[in-house]
């Protein structure tokens, strides 16, 4: 633990940010999941699924947490599945 204040202050910030984007990672990952299973099954809500995954790719994307280039192509691959 560091003990100068200012560095204290970056930790406890670090942390709450990891948090954060864990969170915001994670339903991302479980949106995309939803979608597929949605498409593979053949389910009615396949449109509502893909776009609300799109959306979240769309957020992650724009926080920095992945590239714009990886939620390019998650999204490509989802709308030929939802098809």
């Amino acid at each position: 633990m560091p003990n100068i204040k200012s560095a204290i202050k970056r930790v406890k910030t670090n942390d709450q940010r990891n948090a954060q984007n864990a969170t915001v990672k994670s339903s991302m990952r479980t949106a995309v999941k939803k979608a597929e299973a949605a498409a593979a099954n053949g389910a009615e809500n396949v449109k509502e699924l893909t776009n609300d995954a799109i959306r979240q790719l769309d957020k992650a994307a724009q926080k920095g947490l992945i590239h714009k280039n990886v939620a390019s192509r998650q999204k490509s691959r989802l709308m030929k599945k939802a098809n």
